[in-house]
């Protein structure tokens, strides 16, 4: 029989479940502007396991708001760009970004780097507990938890997010479909140590048969996702080194002396979306909300994007600074966003899967073709990087609104941010004023005032998450 730990926690203005990237990153957010946030993990000790490796810029560019950047490239290696099919790749080294290019680093240090964040800001952890129910009402959400001994805890919150991946208990119990296919099961992961460095690294190569890939990590392990046709284990089964090895030399001619595995899994991989990102007072963020084939690296920076759109809009909603309505727009940015992201990973993955000789040679003649023509390789990086998302602006508005705003050169002053990244560190939004306009016409409360360095006339007011709320050209 279960227990009861307490009939009724102290109340919290946000519960954040699921302590993976987007999740913690979310916590942070919400902590970093005075809103009390518990965050809620089943998983009774941290994971040392390893999943998403990429990070794309416009996720190092989300970071370099929060002044992390820098310290979560040091843990890997950035690489100029990726390819997928025989010489077809992306190039992301002519972004117009300051991270022109993809990190790669294990996710457990993206979890690091941002729980680390999150516990200073003042993020309450409670780990090893899970959502058994909950129920909402036109005040705020209780959350029945239950450990792992049977139990059991009602928390309430205003609001809730479930960040708790592909099999989100929140998402369940609001009911909500979670409607796709499975494209690809049991996928090989390992991370592994090599005798012989491959060439051109990262290195994929698929054949009638199966798939291989590999990266290297930097610490001097690489990540191994190696996929045969016809393989249909669940995704419990423990993975054969030797069958690995044996799939990695049929695709490469060789296994580059694969020796010391530090971890193995498997997993299969579906494409699904839920239909509303928002019921009420939860919302669902990351996994819990789409997930889809590893291919160009873009699911954990999806999620993360969600929660930087979500984190600044549940913190002015709390404080009283936006009305209500202000949640909807979650969904409607952040749901076709989502969308996409399947339709090209979903692409990729279809391309790499391709059995016959004759329709891989056509593939790679076409992904070669492609990356040699400027627009559509700038378009490719524009996508894959996360820095081409716009969201919807409203009729007759400024061509910039909606656009992630680059990070401008601010007019330089003592004790004063140097470039706009910098300047959104404080939360807020940003106004920013052309040069020799002086002093903006009166205080905008909640919002940071700075000067841009180059010349071009035109006012933004820059939103916490980096996009263009408004733009005005003057004179």
């Amino acid at each position: 029989m279960s227990s009861s730990l307490s009939s009724q926690a102290a109340p919290a203005d946000v519960l954040v479940v699921g302590a993976g990237p987007t999740g913690l990153l979310l916590a942070g957010d919400l902590a970093a502007a005075g809103v009390r946030v518990t965050l809620v993990e089943k998983r009774a000790q941290e994971s040392n396991l390893t999943r998403a490796f990429a990070v794309h810029a416009r996720t190092l560019e989300t970071f370099d708001a929060r002044g992390i950047a820098e310290a979560l490239i040091a843990t890997g290696t950035f690489m100029p760009g990726v390819r997928f099919f025989g010489r077809g790749g992306i190039d992301l080294s002519r972004l117009p970004s300051r991270f022109p290019g993809v990190l790669l680093t294990p996710q457990y240090e993206t979890e690091r780097v941002l729980e680390e964040r999150a516990l200073k800001a003042g993020v309450v952890v409670r780990r090893g507990a899970e959502v058994a129910g909950l129920r909402q009402d036109a005040d705020g959400v209780d959350v029945e938890l239950r450990t792992a001994d049977g139990a059991t805890e009602t928390l309430r919150a205003a609001y809730v997010v479930g960040a708790d991946g592909v099999r989100s208990a929140v998402r369940k119990a609001l009911g909500l479909p979670f409607p796709g296919k499975s494209v690809l099961r049991s996928v090989m992961l390992a991370d592994v140590r090599l005798t012989t460095e491959p060439p051109g690294l990262p290195a994929f190569r698929s054949s009638g048969g199966g798939f291989a890939f590999l990266v290297p990590f930097g610490d001097g392990y690489h990540r191994v996702i190696a996929w045969t046709h016809g393989s249909d284990l669940p995704s419990t089964a423990p993975v054969d080194f030797e069958e690995l090895k044996a799939v990695t030399r049929t695709v490469f001619g060789t296994d580059y002396g694969m020796h010391d595995p530090r971890w193995t899994s498997r997993f299969h991989s579906d494409e699904r979306q839920v239909p509303r990102y928002r019921d009420g007072r939860v919302f669902l963020a990351g996994d819990a909300a789409h997930v889809h084939s590893p291919a160009g690296g873009l699911g954990m920076n999806t999620g993360l994007q969600d929660a930087a759109n979500l984190s600044w809009k549940l913190a002015a909603v709390l404080k009283g600074t936006a009305p209500e309505s202000l949640l909807d727009s979650y969904h409607d940015e952040r749901h076709p966003v989502g969308r996409q992201v399947l339709r090209v990973s979903g692409a990729i993955v279809r391309g790499v899967l391709l059995t016959s000789p004759v329709t891989r040679r056509l593939r790679d003649a076409a992904a070669a073709a492609a990356v040699s023509l400027p627009f559509a390789a700038d378009r490719g990086a524009l996508v894959v990087s996360g820095i081409g998302i716009r969201y919807p602006a409203p009729p007759g508005a400024h061509p910039l609104t909606g656009r992630r705003a680059p990070d401008l050169p601010l007019a330089e002053r003592a004790g004063e941010p140097t470039r706009l990244y910098e300047a959104l560190r404080a939360g807020t939004h940003v106004r920013v004023l052309p040069r020799g306009a002086g002093a903006p016409p009166r205080q905008e409360t909640g919002v940071t005032a700075v000067t841009r360095a180059d010349a071009r006339p035109t006012t933004l007011l820059v939103r916490p998450d980096g996009y263009v709320a408004e733009a005005r050209d003057l004179g």
